[in-house]
Order: structure tokens, then sequence, then C-alpha cells
């Protein structure tokens, strides 16, 4: 990715994104996860381009009063972390800055690859997603 396009994205992510963590199902630990919404599908489709991810289709109520709006998500890992460390230095949004900040500095170091947690680990685990919403 170029500077400009990280930079680019940074202001998008800002303007129209989240970062936070999710789940995919209840009993998992939660994982890092980018989400922009737009009703512009060829933004989405040009930051898909960019980062990767899946874009789906908002349930849109009132088609008469409201446009169709996408969602893109980005939830490799590997996608989130490599793009939260490119656009860091062109985010303005202070809780952006500070969960992609947090996120970079401290999810691997308390996530398992395996997803066996020691009781210990997994105390770390959920100390680190509290603290994530605190952000």
């Amino acid at each position: 990715m170029r500077e400009t396009e990280a930079a680019y994205l940074a202001g998008i992510i800002d303007g129209e994104g989240t970062i936070t963590l999710t789940r995919m199902h209840a009993s998992e630990n939660r994982r890092p996860i980018i989400s922009i919404a737009s009703t512009d599908i060829e933004l989405l489709k040009f930051t898909k381009g960019l980062v990767g991810g899946v874009i789906t289709s908002k349930k849109n109520y009132n088609p008469n009063k409201h446009r169709s709006s996408f969602v893109l998500q980005i939830k490799n890992k590997e996608n989130v972390l490599t793009t939260l460390g490119l656009i860091l230095p062109y985010l303005r949004v202070t809780s952006k800055i500070n969960r992609a900040t947090y996120i970079i500095n401290n999810y691997d170091r308390v996530t398992i690859r395996n997803g066996r947690y020691t009781p210990e680990q997994l105390r770390l685990k959920k100390e680190f997603e509290n603290h994530f919403f605190l952000l």
C-alpha cells in the first residue's frame, strides 16, 4: 500500500470506520476487526482491493427514505494488524489511535495460537479485552 493510500484509508476509518474486538461465536475470545460502513459500494470495493475483507449489505428497513448501505469487514488477523500499522501515523481520532495502538502492541502478546489458554493466560486475555473497551 502506498503512503497516500494509507493516509486516505486512515481518513475513511476516522470518519466511517470502527476498530473493535468482536466474536464470531459466543464461546470464543474476541478478535480485532476493522469495519467501514458506507452507501458507496465503489469506495468499499476500492478499500477491499487494498486490504482485503468481505463486503456485505445492510438491511434497509425503509428503501423509500434511505439509500442501500454496505459494510466492509476486515477480520483476518494479519490483515487487521498490517492495516492498523500502516494507517496509524495518519489517524486523527484519538479513540481510534488509542485502539489501534493497543491492538498492535498487545493482541499477539495475549493471544495463544492454538486457543488453549491456561487459567492465567485466559485472565490476561480477558483483562486485555476489558481494558480495550475502556479506551
